[in-house]
Formats: C-alpha cells, sequence, structure tokens
C-alpha cells in the first residue's frame, strides 16, 4: 500500500470510528454529518468524499457484507453446495469471533443503535436485498440458467433468508444481554438443523441447474 492510500484508509477509519463514537453516545439519528467532521477535525466535504451518506459512516463494511455470501459460494470447494457453503461460512464464522455476525462484547450497543432508527433499519433491508441480489447472480451463472428463469433468485431468497434470519435471531438475544456463548451455542444447532432442511432439496444445486440446461438444450 502506497503513502497515499495509506492515508485514504487512516482518514476513512478515523471518519468511521469517530462517528460510531458520536452514534453510541448520542444515538444515529441525532448527530449530524456536520458534527461528525467537526470531532474529526476535518470539513462535511471531505466526510461526504468518503461516506456519501450518515447510513454509510455506520454501514462502513457494507460493501463486504453485500458481497460475501457470493463470494463464500462461488468459492467453495468442488462438490460442494450453495447452502452446504453457505452453512460451512456461518459456521466458521462462530468459531472465530466474526465481527459481523454480532456475537462479541460491543454488537449488542452497536444493534441497539440500528434499532432507534428508522433510517439504519431501512438500510440493513436495503443490505439484505443487495446480497440476495449478488448471491441470485452467482447462482444463475453457474447453472446456467436463462435471464428469464426465476429460480436462481427463487434459491437466493431462500439461502438468503436463512442466513438472515440467523443473523437476526443472534441480534435478538445479544440486545436482550444473553451471554454470548449460550446465543453462540443454541444458534449453531438452528444453523446445523435449518440448513439441513435446505439441503436435502438443494444439495446439488448450483451444478444440478446446470446440467438440466444443457440436457435442455441437447434435445433436437
Amino acid at each position: 500500500m502506497g503513502l497515499r492510500e495509506l492515508k485514504k484508509q487512516q482518514t476513512r477509519e478515523l471518519l468511521s470510528d469517530t462517528a460510531m463514537g458520536l452514534f453510541a453516545e448520542r444515538g444515529f439519528d441525532r448527530v449530524t454529518v456536520v458534527e461528525v467532521a467537526r470531532a474529526a477535525g476535518v470539513s462535511p466535504n471531505t466526510v461526504f468524499n468518503y461516506f456519501p451518506t450518515k447510513e454509510d459512516l455506520f454501514f462502513d463494511r457494507q460493501e463486504e457484507v453485500v458481497a460475501h455470501l457470493a463470494e463464500v459460494v462461488r468459492r467453495r470447494p468442488s462438490g460442494s453446495s450453495a447452502v452446504d457453503a453457505v452453512r460451512a461460512d456461518l459456521l466458521a464464522a462462530f468459531a472465530s469471533g466474526e465481527p459481523t455476525v454480532g456475537l462479541n462484547p460491543g454488537a449488542a450497543a452497536f444493534w441497539r443503535i440500528v434499532e432507534d432508527s428508522a433510517a439504519l433499519r431501512a438500510r440493513l433491508l436495503e443490505l439484505g436485498e443487495r446480497s440476495e441480489a449478488a448471491l441470485a447472480a452467482v447462482l444463475a451463472e453457474e447453472s446456467g440458467a436463462a435471464p428469464q428463469d426465476p429460480l436462481p433468485r427463487v434459491v437466493a431468497g431462500a439461502v438468503t433468508g436463512a442466513h438472515r434470519a440467523v443473523l437476526g435471531e443472534i441480534r435478538r438475544a445479544m440486545v436482550a444481554g444473553e451471554p454470548a456463548e449460550a446465543v453462540r451455542a443454541r444458534v449453531e444447532a438452528a444453523v446445523d438443523r435449518a440448513f439441513g432442511l435446505l439441503s436435502r432439496g438443494l444439495a446439488r444445486y448450483p451444478a444440478e441447474g446446470r446440467e438440466i440446461t444443457e440436457n435442455l438444450s441437447a434435445i433436437p
């Protein structure tokens, strides 16, 4: 990383950390971008150069989150289904303490801020929809589905819906003050059961979808 890129990264982290401190203290809706800029010692224009909206300041890893499931499925081991790849990724995230799943000491405060803001709840829904669309695109590509075929979008909805529900259960429990280890154990069991049910019907998808498409195209 060059000096210019390093300075940009440092500025981005400064703005994000400063904003989060203010949001935690006063709530998202009660803090303005001007106040974030003042606290960070920069101009409001500088903030907007890095974060086009105030919601972007809060969800500063949103692009990574949106692309995550699509990348997990795209990079899965050969012979693994999309469902199995997402399940394995979730369980690995629990084991490693990945911050985005919300099983860490600061997660409850983070999600309380979201619960208190209609704007943040709306952005969270938008991120979920974008994640679903990204996964659907990968499934369509790998299964060879025609553009008008709804199956990749339906399967993506099922997989991302289950994933979203798991993270939602973690948020609910952490905000309620439940011990993180107890939450993790309960949710791990739910992941095994829920994704096991999904896997029974989608054990060979998207590979099976491509085989069907290829067989149909071979019919004279």
